[in-house]
């Protein structure tokens, strides 16, 4: 896929996903999206990748959905959106268990979601709506000095999307979580980091190198299998009834890993106190238990 709205680079196992729409504050289109995914595809698919940063270009993360179609905008029974007319029955009513009644922001975060690739999130500027949604399903949030954020989604008569009443109050609690939806207000980078949304605040010249120096340390020093496991493993269990759940994917993975080419490599450079070689690929050494889950479909 030729990117019109995004810039996807790989520079020294880092995988760079730049939102490119500077003109526009690089508001979200359904362009957007689509690229987006397939760049995760594409990411998940590459062994040289080992992390992946997301930003914006000019002076914004992302200023939420383009709102060029004025009052408009969320109408999904507008004459240009056939994606959404499956959704309408001949009477009327709608089907609501129909793909084509899913949000763009959603379909976007549960694919970050389902990622072996640890991301982070390098926010620039101003990040609202989905431009902060779209964080949530990313492990690490950095930002700079000049980063807004803003639940809007009150103040626009619509609620939040893209899984946030998922992530957000399992990021930064039920109550933080309320009072930001609640108010839809756009707020500091400073309030941000009080409220645990973002790990930590940097000058906007910092930003990008402090997000390839973390996304350095994991690519230089870890095993690329455990990485995938462990992300899947910390963001399934999120949502696990007890912690039994946890000791039984915990069990197969050491069960599994504890013969493998990584771990006899991890202990013997540990030993000889050297920096480890893994060799393990994402794309062919997952363990036979891999996925653990059965996959969520929308209907």
């Amino acid at each position: 896929m030729a990117y019109e709205q995004i810039i996807y680079e790989v520079a020294e196992n880092i995988a760079t996903i730049t939102l490119n729409r500077p003109e526009k504050l690089n508001a979200f289109t359904g362009i957007m999206m689509n690229e987006m995914l397939d760049a995760f595809d594409k990411a998940d698919a590459d062994d040289n990748v080992r992390a992946i940063i997301v930003t914006g270009a000019g002076r914004a993360f992302c200023a939420g959905a383009d709102l060029s179609a004025g009052p408009r905008t969320f109408d999904s029974t507008r004459e240009d959106r056939p994606d959404r007319k499956a959704a309408i029955k001949a009477d009327g009513s709608v089907d609501w268990s129909n793909e084509a009644v899913r949000d763009g922001g959603g379909r976007l975060t549960l694919r970050i979601f389902e990622c072996l690739k640890p991301v982070i999130a390098a926010v620039n500027g101003p990040a609202v709506g989905v431009g902060v949604t779209m964080q949530l399903a990313m492990d690490v949030r950095l930002a700079s000095e000049n980063a807004r954020f803003g639940f809007v989604f009150a103040r626009r008569g619509i609620v939040p999307e893209a899984c946030s009443s998922w992530f957000l109050p399992k990021i930064v609690g039920i109550s933080q979580a309320l009072e930001w939806t609640f108010t839809g207000r756009v707020f500091a980078a400073e309030e941000a980091l009080e409220g645990g949304l973002i790990k930590k605040i940097y000058k906007p010249d910092q930003l990008i190198p402090a997000a390839r120096a973390l996304a350095r340390e994991i690519a230089d020093n870890t095993s690329q299998v455990s990485v995938a496991l462990i992300r899947q493993m910390l963001w399934k269990m999120a949502g696990a009834d007890h912690p039994m759940e946890a000791h039984k994917v915990d069990s197969r993975g050491i069960f599994a890993r504890g013969s493998s080419a990584d771990v006899k490599e991890g202990v013997a450079s540990f030993l000889e106190k050297r920096p480890a070689k893994f060799p393990d690929k994402v794309s062919k050494d997952m363990p036979a238990y891999f996925p653990w889950w059965k996959e969520r479909k929308y209907n």
